[in-house]
């Protein structure tokens, strides 16, 4: 194929009943659809780049896949496309939009930074709408105390108290975190305390694991300036519980300025 561009498609999921975005033999993920839907498409087999690889169970509302296109798939409208890749995917899978890139553009390698938002309802009532994407923590949270307490989590650190044990192993864990809020967020009528937190990458379970943190904080097991400790401890064991993977969600990737164009 001669390589004219990238297709880059902005893409929203529901994570409930997906093994995670990575394709894997013999489970649903949210890769092999998509891969599947393009290459009816495009008659053509197609590998995919993400910005940023969900586990199981995870959510995303901009997920930014890129695949490299010819100079004759530059020429396919946008509305074709995309009515084309909506009724080729599954209803818990949403092609939101399709973009323009530059030959050798990666949705990975080009992003700047990517951003999650972590729902928690803390409430003795049951989540209603929220119920699929939030975790019901049954109990009172001092989220004044969890925003201090994520404090020393900003700027450029080791993280591999927060990542899986596992997925640490002889690899660099310094990661850069640009923002981190922990506030009270009404949505559809409901009250949750949400994490925001944007970072230029993530190591596995990251930032779950910094929500099941704050929250030790915010029930009151742990003091505020107990995250700082479990920062320089450089070790899985320091940090609290990894949170729920159903009140994660992917919310967005930054790309340097004009690197993509809607694909009208």
């Amino acid at each position: 194929m001669s390589e004219g561009g990238t297709l880059v498609i902005r893409l929203g999921y529901r994570g409930a009943d997906f093994a995670g975005f990575a394709e894997q033999p013999s489970v649903r993920t949210v890769a092999g659809e998509l891969r599947r839907a393009l290459e009816t498409t495009l008659r053509r087999p197609c590998e995919l780049t993400c910005a940023g690889r969900t586990d199981a169970g995870v959510h995303a509302i901009a997920q930014y896949v890129s695949l490299p296109v010819s100079e004759e798939e530059l020429a396919l409208p946008g509305s074709r496309l995309v009515r084309s890749l909506c009724a080729l995917t599954p209803d818990d899978l949403s092609v939101q939009a399709l973009f323009r890139a530059p030959a050798g553009f990666s949705a990975r390698f080009d992003a700047l930074s990517r951003s999650y938002r972590y729902r928690i309802a803390a409430s003795q009532a049951r989540p209603v709408l929220a119920w699929d994407h939030s975790w019901w923590y049954r109990g009172e949270l001092d989220v004044a105390a969890m925003a201090e307490a994520a404090r020393p989590l900003l700027g450029e650190h080791d993280f591999k108290s927060f990542c899986k044990a596992a997925s640490a192993e002889g690899k660099p864990t310094c990661r850069y975190v640009g923002a981190l809020d922990v506030s009270r967020a009404t949505e559809a009528g409901e009250e949750l305390v949400v994490v925001d937190i944007t970072g230029n990458a993530f190591l596995h379970n990251m930032v779950r694991t910094i929500a099941g943190s704050l929250v030790e904080v915010g029930r009151g097991h742990r003091a505020t300036g107990w995250l700082a400790d479990v920062l320089a401890a450089r070790d899985r064991t320091a940090a609290g519980p990894c949170a729920p993977a159903k009140g994660l969600t992917f919310v967005g990737v930054e790309y340097p300025e004009l690197t993509l164009s809607p694909w009208e």
